[in-house]
């Protein structure tokens, strides 16, 4: 069976072709769609199993990072994507991707309606964040693109990856739901505690990564395309690794997901 895999591009999006790779790679068959085409012909997210939205600078990050972008899929895209989830099927926002959808309301979606709940916001550092990082996911995530997965390294690249929610009730509610899905942390899984750089800027509860209550549909900040083969990390010369990318395992988990449905 095919698992199509709808892959947005279009106005500052960059890493559309890298995500294709990505899912390529674990026998997903991508197609990259741009912005106005989806607009134009929304009924293409009947066809898909899974929706990427890739990392980048999606016009020009105006007013915020994510916001134009996140505005224009809720109010032209609303019902096809609210159909798309209900379907029951997968959608992931990687770095500006997670910033679109945060601030269209598709994640995390305590309330069940499609309104921002948290935000991400500028770092601690006040400048742009290039660097590695050390993840772990929550073990009482229902998040089934992390299945299998402690403990990682991927890189961010961004200036507004700050998770805030409105207050620590909220928080709460969102742990109990499963939504806290990924955490930074230092090289041996320990947490971040909000220490920089392990925490690169600054994320209440050193949250890296959010899931709605499905699990289905998956937002981080870190890079996951961009760590599918050994050769990605800096390291890779002086250290002895797996030959796929850590990165890689996340894409592999929602086809196979998809494809047990």
């Amino acid at each position: 069976m095919s698992i199509d895999v709808l892959v947005l591009a279009g106005f500052g999006i960059n890493c559309e072709a890298e995500t294709a790779h990505a899912f390529s790679r674990v026998g997903g068959t991508p197609r990259i769609v741009h912005l106005n085409d989806l607009i134009a012909e929304p009924t293409i997210l009947e066809s898909v199993q899974i929706l990427a939205v890739p990392g980048g600078f999606s016009f020009g990050d105006d007013v915020s990072s994510g916001r134009i972008l996140a505005n224009r899929l809720r109010y032209r895209l609303a019902e096809p994507l609210d159909r798309f989830v209900q379907a029951g099927n997968l959608a992931i926002g990687i770095c500006n991707g997670f910033q679109v959808l945060v601030k269209m309301g598709l994640l995390p979606q305590l309330s069940g309606e499609m309104r921002q709940e948290v935000t991400l916001t500028h770092n601690d550092s006040g400048r742009f964040e290039d660097r590695w990082v050390h993840l772990v996911r929550d073990s009482k995530t229902p998040c089934v693109w992390l299945d299998g997965i402690d403990i990682l390294e991927l890189p961010i690249r961004h200036g507004e990856g700050k998770f805030l929610a409105p207050d620590g009730e909220h928080l709460t509610q969102l742990q109990e739901a499963g939504c806290l899905a990924l955490r930074y942390a230092d090289k041996n899984g320990a947490p971040a505690a909000g220490h920089y750089p392990e925490n690169p800027n600054g994320s209440m509860d050193d949250i890296a990564g959010l899931c709605n209550p499905t699990g289905r549909i998956f937002g981080l900040m870190p890079h996951p395309e961009a760590f599918v083969d050994r050769t990605h990390h800096p390291q890779w010369t002086r250290q002895s690794l797996p030959e796929e990318g850590a990165g890689l395992a996340i894409f592999r988990n929602a086809v196979k997901h998809a494809g047990q449905r």
